[in-house]
């Protein structure tokens, strides 16, 4: 299976001399721009159609959000769901370390409250939302995806868990 579209295979730059070099990308940095294509098509341009691009048919989410499924099209429905609440949601990656077929992404995602959320009404509100996602990559497509994201402090922007008050 080729790698998803939307990164080069190969890269090059002029050495001191002019001379174009080619270098392939090995796997882990293939696997890396997999992961960052991926979440940078759904979560922050709101493209639906990355779910087909980028995961594997027998994808699995380990971690799914409350009230979807762990396939595909779970991932298709969490990503509709950020962008009608929040039009502008984008993600910032912290960091990305790959190490054979895993690629782990801390990030920190935001955006304007314009659509209800979980039966809260929008608001104009900024929501952030900071995390760690595991995905393991197989033949250019995430197969799997692990994941621990700040839910409690989601829960508490939205005014569906009080905030803690200081003693």
């Amino acid at each position: 299976m080729s790698p998803a579209p939307g990164y080069p295979k190969e890269l090059g730059f002029r050495t001191r001399l002019g001379v174009p070099r080619i270098f392939c990308m090995d796997t882990i940095e293939q696997n890396k721009q997999t992961v960052t294509a991926f979440i940078d098509a759904l979560f922050t341009r709101g493209d639906l159609s990355a779910v087909d691009v980028y995961l594997a048919e027998d994808f699995v989410n380990h971690d799914p959000p409350v009230g979807v499924s762990p396939d595909r099209e779970g991932m298709r429905a969490a990503g509709a769901l950020f962008r009608q609440g929040f039009p502008d949601w984008h993600s910032d990656l912290g960091f990305l370390v790959g190490e054979g077929e895993l690629v782990v992404e801390q990030f920190t995602a935001s955006g304007t409250q314009q659509g209800e959320v979980m039966g809260v009404a929008g608001d104009g509100r900024t929501v952030v939302l900071k995390g760690i996602n595991i995905f393991r990559v197989r033949g250019g497509r995430i197969v799997e995806r692990w994941g621990r994201l700040d839910d409690l402090g989601l829960l508490r922007q939205l005014g569906l868990v009080p905030t803690p008050t200081s003693a």
